[in-house]
């Protein structure tokens, strides 16, 4: 029986009805099944639970389900700039249930592995863990997780042949080849497609024994979920805290260091990568790259980590599948994490994800690199915009991790975070004293000889 068909609505025909759940592939807007997406909606079926690591942006991607009001259930790891999505979450409109990154990947391919479940340290000790079976592990506490197992999935590739097997292209492969494999029905759709034979047998990411049906799309809008011209993106680099966060969190690398930059302000620390350090900057959505790069090849901030669009300029790099990228971070081949935060205590707790009633942004990859990596540095702002610290003796904020961060630099001043929970003052930024720094942090803390 071919597994070719001549369209993405002859695709799908006698595999959709109301209520049922789909997978799709994709991260941010990278690798999504844009043609497929498109024919589901037009189809009408309603009651939907969508699975992915995020639903696409307003207007496009799986959004659009969410704007025709067909999806119940979405579950995920990042709301991400989707409006329409954070909107239906709060007013109670839309069920949501957030997965951490790395546990949704691994959840994924552990559905199509036929695996019920297994243990993780992801989440350990938040709110996306209420409720689960724990077991201690040498000494830790570790959250069980169920494999999830879809309907039908939906997937996009570079290449593929009549028989099914596809080829992703670099970060367009993030949660495709998992997503493939974890229902009873997958349906590919191509850029291009090729005879049997055609496509190098080693170069297969996604073998056909997965894929039941497949169309060649038509076209390809790509699109990012947004656009930063070079005049904005240089404004913004130049912000003197920005950059004064930037270069301190720069002098935590190491040569030989593998180091993941989380969005914001951690992504600028890039740039100030010491001359002639070798340093391999990792990626969620499924990157490794060699730094420091020459300006022609700088990262534009919050496209990397964000998977807003495929990289393919770096040497050195090494691509791979969302699943391989967190398997590198829960099982600590990562030296360093830098992240934003909302809030972080005393103990080194860290909130990062969530303003209950006001905003949802979901944990994304963050809850993975706090419970996996080495050594994690938070960078944030002093306070918040309406004045309060964001430093305090307790989070009051969901958390995304317990006792996780060694190092907090804000525009003001570094902290320490000693084992047993002791803050330590070791150095203040120009022009800052020591009474501005007690004024405006919400926990006590100690001050070490340097910063006197």
């Amino acid at each position: 029986m071919s597994k070719v068909y001549p369209h993405a609505a002859a695709a799908l025909a006698g595999l959709l009805h109301d209520n049922m759940t789909l997978a799709a592939g994709g991260f941010g807007l990278c690798g999504i099944p844009e043609n497929l997406i498109v024919a589901l909606r037009d189809s009408g079926v309603r009651g939907l639970t969508i699975i992915g690591n995020n639903a696409g942006v307003d207007g496009f991607g799986m959004g659009v389900l969410l704007t025709s009001r067909q999806v119940k259930k979405v579950v995920a790891s990042y709301v991400g700039e989707n409006r329409e999505f954070e909107r239906q979450v709060l007013a109670g409109d839309l069920e949501l249930e957030l997965v951490p990154q790395g546990t949704l990947a691994e959840r994924l391919r552990a559905g199509g592995a036929g695996i019920p479940g297994f243990f993780t340290r992801t989440a350990f000790g938040t709110k996306l863990a209420e409720g689960k079976e724990t077991k201690i592990f040498h000494g830790k506490e570790y959250v069980l997780e169920p494999g999830i197992q879809a309907e039908v999935s939906l997937v996009k590739a570079w290449k593929g042949d009549r028989s099914g097997n596809l080829v992703y292209r670099k970060t367009a492969r993030n949660f495709n080849p998992m997503i493939a494999t974890c229902s009873r029905v997958c349906v590919a759709e191509v850029e291009e497609l090729v005879e049997v034979g055609e496509l190098e047998p080693d170069s297969i990411h996604t073998p056909g024994i997965y894929v039941d049906r497949i169309i060649q799309g038509p076209r390809y809008e790509k699109r990012i979920e947004f656009r930063t011209v070079q005049g904005q993106a240089a404004s913004r680099k130049e912000s003197p805290l920005r950059e004064l966060m930037a270069r301190r969190a720069a002098q935590e690398l190491r040569d030989g260091y593998y180091v993941n930059l989380g969005i914001g302000i951690p992504t600028l620390v890039a740039n100030f990568i010491p001359e002639g350090m070798n340093v391999t900057l990792q990626s969620e959505n499924g990157l490794l790259g060699i730094g420091p790069f020459p300006p022609e090849d700088r990262i534009d901030p919050d496209l990397i980590n964000a998977g807003k669009q495929t990289i393919s300029t770096i040497a050195g790099s090494a691509f791979f599948s969302s699943a391989d990228s967190f398997a590198m971070i829960r099982g600590g081949h990562i030296d360093l994490s830098i992240l934003g935060a909302l809030e972080v205590s005393a103990t080194g707790d860290i909130a990062n994800w969530m303003v209950p009633g006001k905003m949802v942004k979901g944990p994304g990859g963050a809850m993975d690199l706090v419970a996996g990596v080495k050594r994690v540095v938070a960078v944030m702002e002093h306070c918040a915009k309406d004045g309060s610290p964001k430093i305090r003796r307790k989070c009051t904020l969901p958390l995304t991790g317990k006792g996780v961060v060694s190092l907090i630099i804000t525009d003001l001043c570094v902290f320490e975070v000693k084992p047993g929970g002791r803050l330590v003052l070791t150095e203040l930024h120009p022009g800052v004293t020591l009474d501005e720094v007690h004024a405006k942090t919400g926990c006590p803390f100690a001050v070490a000889v340097a910063a006197h």
